[in-house]
């Protein structure tokens, strides 16, 4: 029986504390789990952003074939977006020599006007919306170069502004927590920050994942790559099985 557009379910979650939690372990997780396949297994950045875009869009195929919110499904198709993230933004920025610089403004030219596109064929870009096909094509596309962007934005910060990895978590973290303020003290449109919030998580993984496995004189711990990708894994499914999970409300 076809599903009335008017009383489809959302199909994300909802936006909760242990929400960001999870997101902020699956773009770790996406650095060192791209960069497990990329270089570990010495694939390279373009055979990885191939395996991984397969995976991607295979998840985003059966999370939009879904007829309802399904969470594991859900952290799957969202770290499969951010693996693909990883090795597309290192290809782009060393294979193709772009640069950390230029691979971020590109990436934050396509994200934004993704979102653009997406306000102006659906009149929102907000969560709770997310429960049509079309809708659900413009999320994964603005998650995925998210992403990417995320992934340049933070080597940027961490290598060409030479802030390091720990410099550059603390500047991710304090500006998530003038998001947070934000939410809480002002008025400024949820959505807006929900988007800005999303965004910032990514680089702050990125930081973190290249902390824990990057050599400990480029700064790193030195972790196998293979380790840290099963512990945050390992973490991820814990806390989606631990957690509350529902649907969005698509009241907001």
């Amino acid at each position: 029986m076809r599903t009335d557009p008017d009383i489809a379910m959302s199909k994300v979650p909802a936006i909760t504390l242990g929400f960001w939690i999870i997101k902020v372990l699956a773009t770790t997780l996406g650095e060192t789990g791209g960069d497990a396949v990329s270089m570990s297994m010495d694939l390279g950045y373009l055979v990885g952003t191939a395996i991984f875009l397969l995976v991607f869009i295979a998840a985003v195929a059966a999370q939009i074939a879904a007829n309802r919110f399904h969470p594991y499904l859900y952290w799957a198709t969202i770290i499969a977006s951010t693996t693909v993230g990883t090795t597309l933004a290192d290809f782009a920025d060393r294979s193709l020599g772009i640069g950390y610089l230029g691979g971020s403004i590109i990436l934050l030219a396509l994200l934004v006007a993704t979102l653009v596109a997406w306000h102006r064929s659906l009149g929102t870009i907000s969560v709770g919306s997310v429960h049509t096909p079309r809708a659900e094509a413009y999320y994964w596309l603005t998650i995925m170069f998210s992403q990417t962007l995320g992934t340049a934005l933070g080597d940027w910060t961490a290598d060409s502004a030479g802030l390091g990895y720990t410099g550059a978590a603390l500047i991710f973290s304090g500006m998530l927590g003038i998001v947070v303020l934000g939410y809480y003290a002002t008025s400024i449109s949820r959505t807006a920050l929900f988007w800005a919030a999303f965004v910032l998580t990514r680089p702050l993984g990125a930081v973190v994942g290249d902390y824990l496995d990057k050599p400990v004189a480029q700064g790193g711990l030195e972790f196998s790559r293979y380790t840290a990708t099963s512990i945050l894994l390992a973490a991820i499914v814990a806390l989606v099985f631990a957690l509350p999970q529902r649907a969005a409300d698509r009241s907001h």
